[in-house]
């Protein structure tokens, strides 16, 4: 069962959440949505989907960003060398050895 509330009423009395699974919240006066608030029977289910949700957001972003960015991993022909040392031994092996 649900239920729309205002804020108003919410701060008035939180008994208003009793009985219903989920209660919606509105500004009354201005009809915007603030959020909603769940039955504490459902709160641990929901917590694991929205922390489940979250962490595949935040996956998604590394793997955007690692696609440009690469993975940070160094050849192992480089170690132990200068920038300017990678560049040279890069542009040999780009252009030829002179």
């Amino acid at each position: 069962m649900t239920m729309t509330v205002g804020m108003r009423d919410l701060a008035r009395s939180s008994n208003i959440l009793d009985g219903y699974d989920y209660v919606d919240v509105e500004d009354k006066k201005t009809h915007e949505y603030k959020g909603l608030f769940i039955s504490p029977k459902y709160a641990d289910e929901f917590k694991k989907l929205l922390e489940a949700k979250i962490s595949q957001e935040k996956q998604n972003m590394i793997e955007r960003i690692n696609k440009f960015s690469g993975k940070g991993e160094v050849y192992s022909k480089f170690d132990n060398l200068t920038s300017k040392e990678i560049k040279v031994k890069v542009a040999k092996a780009k252009y030829g050895k002179e």
